[in-house]
Formats: C-alpha cells, sequence, structure tokens
C-alpha cells in the first residue's frame, strides 16, 4: 500500500512538472513576441529618416566637423526594411511596449538637412535623443522638438546646427540633460531661456559652450532647478549686450559639481562665505570684470580643477583644496604664493602664468609630490630657484621664464628623472651650467636657457642628452670653447646658441647632429675658417648631408670673426634655405658652384671682405627670395638678364661693392622680375639709375651714395604709386624732375638729402609723403599752405634756403620730427603750432626767428630734442620747459634771451636734461643753483654708458644731430652719444659765486661758464666732476687759489681759467703737468709751472706734490676703432676719441686730426668769440 501512494505521488509531481513547463515557454514565448514587435509607424518613421541622410551631402563645404562628405553613414546601414526596428543598431525599444524610446546615432556620418517635417518627430515615445557630432548643414534648429514629450535626454552638440533655438524646447519638462554644445551658429533668445529655466525643472546638466545667447541676462538663470550638476556656458557671449552679473547663488547649488563660465563678458563674484558646495571643475576664464578668489574658496573640499582669470592675492584657505589636480590662475593677480599651497598634495597641474606675482617661491612647494607640470612664466618672481624642487620627482614640464629669478641653476634639478621641458629663459640667473649625469635626465626633450647672464662653457653633456630636441642658450655670457662631443644618436633639432662670447673654432661636431635643422651661433668671437670642402669633413658629415630626408634648414653664423673663403658646398645643401654669414672676416672669392636641387631662399654674406666678380651660380637658385651681398669688395658686371632669371628674388641688397650694369643687348629684349620689390644698391659707384627699374612695382629702393647726376626720371614717379621708400641721397641731383600732376603715390620714405636740388619744394609730391628727408640741398622759396593737407611723420629740411613763415599746421602734421635748422625762415613761432604736438625733435637753429618760445610748447610730452639756438628770439628763461619728462637736449644759443633764470613750478624740473646750451644770450643774476639741483641725468654716472648708444637710433632712420662747442671747437656732432652731457652758459652776464652743489653734476663731459661776471673762489666741489673732459671758467673774475680737489680730474684735458684774478701756486701732477701757459694767462697772481714766474715760500704753502693715482676704468664699454683714433681716448678725452672715431669713419681721415693724432698739431690758436677763449689743450 505505502509503495502505491509512493508511485502516485511521484506521477502526479511528473504531470505538474510538465504542466509548470507548458506554461513557462508559453508565457516566454509571448513575451518574447512583445517585446520585438516594433510598432509599424515607427519602423516606417526612422527608415524614412535613413532615407534623408542616405543622399549624404550638403549644399557647402564645411570642415569643422570631423566627419566628411562621401563617406558611408553607419549604424543606419544596418537597417533593412521589413525587420524589426527595436534589432537594430543605434535604436533602443521599451520591453513591454516595444515603443522607440532611445536613438543613439552619435558620429554616425549622418550628412543632411533635419528639419521640422523629420519623420524622426513622429517618434513621440522617444526618451533619449543623441545625434552629437553629425553634419547637419547649418539646418535650422526644428521646433517639433516639442513632439517628443518624453524626452529625458537630448544632445545635439556638434552638429552644425543654425539658427535661434526654438521656444517649444521648454516644452519638455521631463529633460535632465540638455547638450547642444559646439554649435556656433545657433542663439538663444533671452525669451526661451526664461522658459527653460522656469519649465523644466529637473534638469541636471546643462551644456551650451559655443552657442550664442548676448541676449541673454545672466539673472535670468537665477532660477535655475537645483538638481543640476553640471553647467557648462563657456564661450557664450552671455550678458554681451546688456551685461549683468552672474547668479551667485548657483555656485551654492546643493548639486552643482561642473561649472564653466568662459569667455563670457557679465560680471562674476563667487561667495563671500558659506561656500560648500560639491564642485569638483569650476573655471571663470576670460570674463569681463577680474575675479577675487573668498577665503571661502577653501569650503570647496571636493573641488579638483580650478581656473580663474582674475585678480587680487591668493588666500591662505587655498590650502584647504587638498583634491585639488589641476589649478590655473590667469590675469592679474598679485601678492605671493601662500606658504598653504604646500598642503595640495594630489596636485599635477599648476599654471600661475601671466600674472603679477612677486617674491620668492615658497618652499613648501616641495611637498607637492604629485606635480607634473609647473608654469610660472611672466611674472615678477624674484630670489634663487630653489632646491624645493628636488622634491618633485613627477615633475614633466617646468616654465619659470621672464621672472627676475637670480642665483644659479641649482645642480640637483637636473637630476629629476621624468624632466621633458626645462624653460628658465629670461631671467637673471647667473654662473655656471652645472655638470650633469646624462643617464638622469635621458628624456629631456627641450631646454631654454636662454636670455640669462650664464657664464663658461657649453658643457658637451648637454650634446648627448639622447632625447634633447631643441637647446636655447642665446643671449647669455657664456665664453671659452665649444668642443667636439659624442654625437651618437642626438636628436637635436634646434640649437641656438647666439649672442655670447664663445671663442675658437666651431666644433665639426654640431654638423654631424643628423637630425640638426636650425643652427644659429650669431653673435660670438668664433674664428677660424669653415671647412673648404666636404671632403675635409667626417664620413658620418657626408653621410648626412646625403640625406636628403635630413639636414640644415637654417645656419646663421653672422656677426663672428670667420676668414677664409665662403665654401662653395654651402650654396649646394639640398634643404638649406636660410644662410647667414654677414659681418665676419671673409675674404677671396666666391667660388661657382654645383646649384643641383638647392632651396636656398635666403643668402646674407654682407659686410664681410669678399672680392672679385658675383658668380653666376647664385643667379642659377631659383628658390632665392633675398640676396645680400653688401659691404664687401666686389666687382664687375652685373647683367639684369642674370638677374631676371630669379624669378622668386624679393630682395637684392648688393651695397658697398663696386659694380657696373651691362644694358640690354636689344632694346627691344625685355626683362621681367616679377617678385623683386627691394633694391639696394648704396654706395655702387653708379653714374644713373639703372633702366631697367622701369616699370617695376617697387616697395624699398636705395641709391644713395653714388654718383648719379641730373634731374630725377619722370618714369621713376611711375614706380612710385606702388613704392613705400626711395633713397637717393648723396648723390649730385639737381633737380625733382617732372612730377606728374596727378601723382598718387603714398611713399612711406623719400630721402634726397645731401644732392643739389634747387627750386621750391614740389606740392604734388610733398602730399604722398610721411617721412620727408630733403636737408642739405639748394632748395629755396617757402613752404606751400598745402602741406597742412598732409601727414608726416618726419619732415627734416635743414641746411636748404626756405624762407617765409613757418605754416602753424606744421607742429600737428608731423608726429615725430620737425627740423627746419639753416634756413632762412623768419617772423615768429607760431603759439598755435604745437596744440596737438607729438613731436620727439624740433630744429629751429640757425633761422632769423624772432618774438617769445610759445609757452604752448608744453604740450609736447614727448619732446626729447629742443634746438631754437642762433636765431633772435626774446623773453626769459623757459623754466616751464622743465615739466616735459622726457627732454634731454636744450639749446638756446646765440638768441636774445635776457633776466633771470627763475625757480621752475615744476617739483622736479628738466628730470632728463643732458645737454643745455644757453651760451651767447642776456642772461643775468647769479647761475641757478636749483636748477642744478635738479639736474638728475647729469648726476647719475653709469645711466647711459653701459652701451654705446645715440639718440634717435630707436628710431632706425632719422639720428638726432646738434652743433656744440667741445673743447674750444666748433663741432656738428651729426649722432648725439647718450653719454655726451654738457652745460654751456658762457657769454652772458652771470654774477655771483659758482654753487657749490655743481660738483653732484658728475656725469659732465664739458663746462662752460667763460666770459661771464663770476666772482669769488672757484669751489673745491667741483673735483666731484670725475667725468669731465673740458672744463672753461675764463673770462670771469675769479679769485683765490686752484683748488688742489681738481687734480682729481684725471680725463680733464682741455683747461681754460684765463683772464680771471686768480692767485697762488698752481697745482702740480697728473692732468695739470699737461696744460700749457695759455691755460692760466691774464692771472697776474699765479705762479708755478708751467708758467717762467716762479713760486715764492709764501705761495708754495706746505702742500706736497700729489702722486699720479689710478687711471679710470672704461673697459666696459666694448666698441673698436681702427687706425690711430684710439689713441684720442685718452689723449683728448673719452668723448672726444669717440666723436672723431665717428668722423674718420664716415668722412675719411680729416687733415686736421691727422695732424692731432701724428703731433703736428700748432700749440696755440687765436681766440675764438665763440669758442669762449683759447684753445688750450694738453702739451705734449
Amino acid at each position: 500500500m505505502m509503495e502505491k501512494c509512493s508511485w502516485l505521488f511521484k506521477l502526479l509531481c511528473f504531470l505538474i512538472l510538465i504542466l509548470l513547463s507548458q506554461t513557462i515557454i508559453s508565457s516566454s514565448v509571448s513575451f518574447s513576441s512583445s517585446r520585438h514587435l516594433c510598432p509599424l509607424d515607427q519602423n516606417l518613421a526612422l527608415l524614412q529618416f535613413k532615407n534623408v541622410f542616405s543622399l549624404n551631402k550638403c549644399s557647402y563645404h564645411d570642415s569643422f566637423i570631423g566627419n566628411l562628405p562621401g563617406t558611408k553613414p553607419r549604424k543606419i546601414v544596418s537597417w533593412k526594411e521589413g525587420s524589426d526596428c527595436c534589432l537594430w543598431d543605434g535604436v533602443s525599444c521599451d520591453n513591454v511596449t516595444g515603443n522607440v524610446i532611445g536613438l543613439d546615432l552619435k558620429d554616425c556620418n549622418l550628412h543632411g538637412t533635419i528639419d521640422s517635417n523629420n519623420t524622426l518627430f513622429l517618434l513621440s515615445h522617444l526618451r533619449r535623443l543623441e545625434l552629437s557630432e553629425n553634419r547637419f548643414c547649418l539646418s535650422q534648429f526644428p521646433s517639433t522638438i516639442s513632439q517628443l514629450p518624453s524626452l529625458t535626454h537630448l544632445n545635439l552638440s556638434y552638429s552644425d546646427l543654425s539658427g535661434f533655438v526654438p521656444k517649444q524646447i521648454s516644452h519638455l519638462s521631463k529633460l535632465v540633460s540638455i547638450d547642444l554644445s559646439s554649435n556656433n551658429y545657433l542663439y538663444f533668445e533671452s525669451s526661451v531661456m526664461k522658459r527653460l529655466v522656469q519649465n523644466i525643472t529637473e534638469l541636471k546638466e546643462l551644456i551650451l559652450s559655443g552657442v550664442s545667447m548676448p541676449d541673454v541676462a545672466p539673472h535670468s538663470l537665477v532660477n535655475i532647478s537645483s538638481c543640476l550638476t553640471s553647467l557648462d556656458l563657456g564661450f557664450c557671449y552671455l550678458g554681451g549686450y546688456h551685461g549683468g552679473e552672474f547668479p551667485v547663488n548657483i555656485f551654492k547649488l546643493p548639486n552643482i559639481q561642473f561649472l564653466d563660465l568662459s569667455g563670457n563678458p557679465m560680471m562674476v563674484n563667487f561667495p563671500k562665505s558659506n561656500w560648500t558646495s560639491p564642485l569638483r571643475d569650476l573655471q571663470v576664464i576670460g570674463t569681463r570684470f577680474a575675479v577675487h578668489l573668498p577665503k571661502c574658496i577653501g569650503g570647496l573640499k571636493s573641488l579638483e580643477h580650478l581656473s580663474v582669470d582674475g585678480r587680487g592675492e591668493i588666500p591662505n584657505s587655498i590650502g584647504n583644496l587638498v583634491s585639488l589636480k589641476a589649478f590655473t590662475l590667469m590675469g592679474v593677480f598679485s601678492g605671493s604664493i601662500p606658504a598653504s599651497i604646500g598642503n595640495l598634495s594630489q596636485l599635477k597641474e599648476l599654471n600661475f602664468s601671466w600674472n603679477n606675482f612677486q617674491g620668492e617661491l615658497p618652499s613648501s612647494l616641495a611637498k607637492l609630490e604629485n606635480l607634473i607640470s609647473l608654469d610660472l612664466q611672466s611674472n615678477n618672481f624674484t630670489g634663487e630657484i630653489p632646491n624645493a624642487f628636488t622634491n618633485l620627482t613627477k615633475l614633466s614640464i617646468i616654465s619659470l621664464q621672464s621672472n627676475k629669478f637670480n642665483g644659479q641653476l641649482p645642480s640637483s634639478l637636473f637630476n629629476l628623472t621624468q624632466l621633458v621641458q626645462v624653460d628658465f629663459a629670461d631671467n637673471q640667473i647667473i654662473g655656471h651650467i652645472p655638470i650633469s649625469d646624462i643617464s638622469s635626465h635621458g628624456g629631456l626633450v627641450s631646454l631654454d636657457l636662454s636670455h640669462n647672464s650664464l657664464k663658461g662653457s657649453v658643457p658637451s653633456w648637454l650634446f648627448a642628452l639622447p632625447l634633447l630636441n631643441s637647446l636655447q642658450l642665446s643671449h647669455n655670457q657664456l665664453d671659452g670653447f665649444v668642443d667636439d662631443f659624442q654625437v651618437n644618436s642626438s636628436q637635436l633639432v634646434d640649437v641656438d646658441l647666439s649672442h655670447n662670447k664663445l671663442q675658437g673654432q666651431i666644433p665639426m661636431s654640431l654638423f654631424q647632429l643628423e637630425h640638426l635643422s636650425r643652427l644659429s651661433l650669431r653673435s660670438n668671437k668664433f674664428d677660424g675658417q669653415l671647412p673648404s670642402s666636404l671632403f675635409n669633413l667626417t664620413k658620418p658629415l657626408l653621410a648626412h648631408f646625403a640625406d636628403n630626408h635630413a639636414g640644415l634648414v637654417s645656419l646663421d653664423i653672422s656677426h663672428n670673426s670667420l676668414k677664409g673663403s665662403v665654401p662653395s658646398w654651402l650654396f649646394g645643401r639640398p634643404l638649406l634655405h636660410n644662410l647667414n654669414l654677414s659681418h665676419n672676416q671673409l675674404d677671396g672669392y666666391i667660388e661657382e658652384f654645383q646649384v643641383n636641387s638647392s632651396h636656398l631662399a635666403h643668402v646674407d654674406i654682407s659686410n664681410n671682405k669678399l672680392q672679385g666678380q658675383i658668380p653666376r651660380s647664385l643667379f642659377q637658385l631659383e628658390h632665392l627670395s633675398r640676396l645680400s651681398l653688401s659691404s664687401n669688395n666686389m666687382t664687375g658686371f652685373l647683367d639684369q638678364k642674370m638677374i631676371s632669371s630669379l624669378k622668386n628674388l624679393h630682395s637684392l641688397d648688393l651695397s658697398g661693392n663696386t659694380l657696373s650694369f651691362s644694358l640690354p643687348p636689344s632694346s627691344n629684349e625685355k626683362f621681367s622680375f616679377p617678385m623683386l620689390s627691394v633694391l639696394r644698391l648704396s654706395s655702387c659707384n653708379i653714374e644713373e639709375i639703372p633702366i631697367f627699374l622701369r616699370g617695376l612695382k617697387f616697395v624699398d629702393v636705395d641709391l644713395s651714395n653714388n654718383k648719379i647726376q641730373g634731374s630725377i626720371p619722370e618714369w621713376i614717379w611711375g614706380v612710385g604709386e606702388s613704392m613705400r621708400s626711395l633713397n637717393l641721397s648723396h648723390n649730385s641731383l639737381t633737380s625733382f624732375g617732372r612730377i606728374p600732376w596727378n601723382w598718387s603715390g603714398e611713399l612711406f620714405l623719400l630721402d634726397l638729402r645731401s644732392n643739389l636740388i634747387q627750386g621750391p619744394l614740389p606740392t604734388a609730391l610733398l602730399l604722398g609723403l610721411y617721412d620727408v628727408f630733403l636737408a642739405n640741398n639748394k632748395l629755396t622759396g617757402e613752404i606751400p599752405p598745402s602741406i597742412c593737407n598732409g601727414s608726416f611723420g618726419i619732415v627734416a629740411l635743414s641746411n636748404n634756403n626756405l624762407n617765409g613763415s613757418i605754416p602753424e599746421c606744421l607742429g600737428d602734421v608731423s608726429s615725430d620730427v620737425l627740423d627746419l635748422r639753416m634756413n632762412n625762415f623768419h617772423g615768429v613761432i607760431p603759439a598755435s603750432m604745437f596744440a596737438n604736438c607729438g613731436l620727439r625733435t624740433l630744429g629751429l637753429n640757425g633761422n632769423q626767428l624772432e618774438g617769445p618760445l610759445p609757452h604752448s610748447l608744453v604740450n609736447c610730452k614727448g619732446l626729447e630734442v629742443l634746438d631754437v639756438g642762433n636765431n633772435r628770439i626774446t623773453g626769459e628763461f623757459p623754466h616751464w620747459l622743465g615739466s616735459l619728462p622726457k627732454l634731454q637736449v636744450l639749446v638756446l644759443r646765440s638768441n636774445k634771451f635776457q633776466g633771470l633764470i627763475l625757480n621752475s613750478k615744476t617739483k622736479f624740473p628738466f628730470p632728463m636734461l643732458r645737454i643745455m646750451d644757453a651760451s651767447d644770450n642776456g642772461f643775468t643774476g647769479p647761475l641757478p643753483v636749483s636748477l642744478f639741483k635738479n639736474l638728475k641725468a647729469m648726476m647719475d654716472v653709469g645711466r647711459f654708458e653701459s652701451k654705446l648708444e645715440y639718440m634717435g637710433e630707436m628710431n632706425g632712420y632719422y639720428q638726432d644731430s646738434l652743433m656744440v662747442t667741445m673743447k674750444g671747437l666748433n663741432l656738428t656732432l651729426v649722432k648725439i652719444l647718450t653719454i655726451f652731457t654738457t652745460i654751456d652758459l658762457s657769454n652772458n652776464n652771470f654774477t655771483g659765486k659758482i654753487p657749490t652743489n655743481i660738483g653732484k653734476l658728475k656725469s659732465l663731459k664739458g663746462l662752460n661758464l667763460s666770459h661771464n661776471s663770476l666772482v669769488g673762489h672757484i669751489p673745491s666741489s667741483m673735483g666731484s666732476l670725475t667725468n669731465i673732459e673740458w672744463l672753461d671758467l675764463s673770462s670771469n673774475q675769479l679769485s683765490g687759489k686752484i683748488p688742489d680737489k681738481l687734480l682729481d680730474l684725471t680725463f680733464l684735458e682741455v683747461f681754460n681759467l684765463s683772464y680771471n684774478k686768480l692767485e697762488g701756486q698752481i697745482p702740480f701732477g697728473r692732468q695739470f703737468n699737461t696744460f700749457s701757459n695759455d691755460s692760466y694767462v691774464g692771472n697776474l697772481g699765479l705762479c708755478g709751472f708751467p708758467l717762467s714766474k716762479k713760486c715764492n715760500r709764501s705761495e708754495t704753502g706746505q702742500s706736497t706734490l700729489p702722486s699720479f693715482g689710478p687711471k679710470r676704468n672704461v673697459s666696459g664699454l666694448e666698441f673698436e676703432f681702427g687706425w690711430k683714433v684710439v689713441l684720442l681716448g685718452y689723449g683728448c678725452g673719452f668723448i672726444f676719441g669717440l666723436i672723431i672715431g665717428y668722423m674718420v669713419f664716415t668722412t675719411g681721415k680729416p687733415q686736421w686730426v691727422v695732424r692731432l693724432v701724428e703731433g703736428n698739431q700748432p700749440r696755440k690758436q687765436r681766440r675764438s668769440k665763440q669758442g669762449g677763449g683759447r684753445l688750450h689743450r694738453r702739451r705734449n
């Protein structure tokens, strides 16, 4: 019985199991059938959507999107008619209803328009729509987007949409994420933004970067969803029309994690208290108003990325941002970096570049052990580069350029094994480049130590770094030799050792660097010769040059002392593009060479000693664009047919050679110069303007210092219609020629100085000019009134015979220089002439001008040179000129000024004045004590002596000149040295004593107080004028003894005390032993050497003969002179030697200078009225 029940029980269980299995299978089949059944209408809508984009075309070409026309769409190609759309790639369906609820077609190469009639908007159950990174051909944003009411996620970024975002988007109240970014032609209106913020209350992501919304007011976002986690409004021009302030409450939203407000012209202010939101990424770069970092920013414990453009100082609370990984500050942040920054232990990137930070770097930077990139360039950091960087073992990039770091390079820095890029350029780093182990920094790719003060040699280990690509050591004080090194597998591409003091021969190893593309050794002291043949080089170098895929592109060895000939193999290198060997001592001939496949475009071998003919091979370089062989000794004929073969030639400079131009074989033969626009043939002994210039469209032509005579040919003005610069100065031209009445040229510069041109100023020509140089001609007549219709930078008309009055407009139409010296202008200087003055130089010397100096000159705030000497100007001393902050030269000599020199009302008058000449006037009263007290530029000895410069040199073309009385000679300085400092108050009626504070003017080179009525003793403080070279106190009523303190004037070369009432013994020793009797004539009470009158015991007193002290070292000025002019540096004074040196180099050897140097000059000269007494030089 028990067995029967057991069997029945088992049968029952089996039947139940079968029944359950059928039920499960039936249910499964039913469920499966319902899930795969995509509604027919939605299936059809998707197929029609596919067909629109299968056409695969746009009406315009746009490469903004990564995909291109012609590429097949992805994903939708698998959509087949008759199949279930729920199984299609990119389509998601509801598991129960089968409705399409998701469409993901990101980056599917869709090309075509999408409008409001698109069947896509029939998918009313759609929840997620992802169409980003496609190309909808600037389609208007479809308003039928509102037909997708269930939409929660919308991404149309990078999809090439345009037009206005429709207001219907605000109907999609279920939206959680919106991304319309990077549609640069898409616009958001203010009303649409307000509705979106009001209706879409569950929004978590709003990504709109790059969508224009200038009409949207920032405050319209104030009520945005509190669910927001990401808000990207970067570069939306938010607030562009009306400005406004971004709502501060958004920074405190409870869920906000990402916030980008960069590139919007609105005001942004961070919360000032209780800022504890979960922000992880905050970017506020490029807003209209600079942002301040508040103390409460330390509450953002989750912040990982912070980028802010602002101002102010970094609060100490920044150290609380312990999660920060990337920290960027831009703008004008100032102060020092707080030590608390060391708490940011997770920091990987730190960028504080281009701010105003200052002070030393905190040692706490050593705690940033995860730091990979450090960029502090372009600030004002000081102090030494800290050794703290040694702890930053992960550091890969460090940039400290353009600061004020000093001290030596820490050797430990180069032990950081992960370093890839080091940039310490433009600081004040001194010392040597440390010796280091190559293995510790084998990954270094770029090293820039340029523009510092490093000394010593270039260590060879730098060239052995296996991955080093760029080595920049220019503009330092590196000296010594560059030794040969092992090339091995160097990857160096760019090496710049220019502007140092490196010497010796150039190591051939540099040419063996097989990847080297650019090599600059410019401005060093390299000597020796370049190898004359490739066969003199090593095999690796031969292989290097044989490889057309690697080789030098740019080679600059200019401004050195290389000798020998130019090796011809340089011109045949296949990849060499730029070759600069200028300013060396290369001599000999340039031999003909094989052109082969040369790509040379720029060749400069100017300022050498090359001779012989220009090789024809140079004119076979088909890629040649610039050729300069100027300032050599080359000769021969230059065939214009040869030049015309260079179809790409843009600039040709052959100045300073002796060349002749051959005429074409036949008048019918014409040559083409399609690209030639710059032609410089100065000092080439040319006797006529080359005819091949006719009909060409030149930009810059220089034919100065030649032998061209007669009139300027009419056709040159036809060239001038496109020309910017024409220089025919220093020739023998006699006329402007015939200028077309309708000439419409716009010459930037016309230089006809130092010719023989006669007649009036041509009105038609003046109106088309900017810089006008017509000085030293024979021009006559008045300046035409039509000049007021022009606009000029420089007007130089000096040394002519022009007359009439000065037009009132000249001060306004000339923006830089107005030079009318040595003419016959008369009348008053117009007061209205300087109403809108921008002049740097005003020269009116040597005319017949009268009346007072106009007070309107105070409007010339940039005036540096004012020369009104040798006129008939009246009135008192113009003390009001002391308010001009840049005035350096003031010449009032030989006028009719009178009265006292009164104190200026300016607190610190004449702060930059270095040259003051008020001689030959009627000034009275005591010498101006208060004026001397304020001449700051004359007190600073070292201010201008660091290097040899001339006034106006920065202008690049015009340089100031001046007529002066120096050491008894009347000279014209064609250039004014910035170290030339002088005061001339001679030939007036000054009375009283010489003020003692005159001894503070320690940079004075010359002082002339002669021919006045000065009384009293010579102040011993004048012994402090240790730079003075000439001192003239003659023809006064000075009394007492000559101070022994004047023995300290070891540079004094001309000394004149004649015709005073001095007495006692003349000091003996040093410079005083070189002066003749003439220095003391007319002082009956003087005795002792060199006078024949001996001193008695009462006159000699107890003074002892001083010993010769050490001479002043002036080696800080580095320049060289040839011939015997260098002897004048001591024999006649430093300044005098420089000026005579310049005259020798520009005019040859003047005979009076020859006599002076060779000892044949006369001992005495007659008294010169303008020279202020006799010429009393040191005796030989």
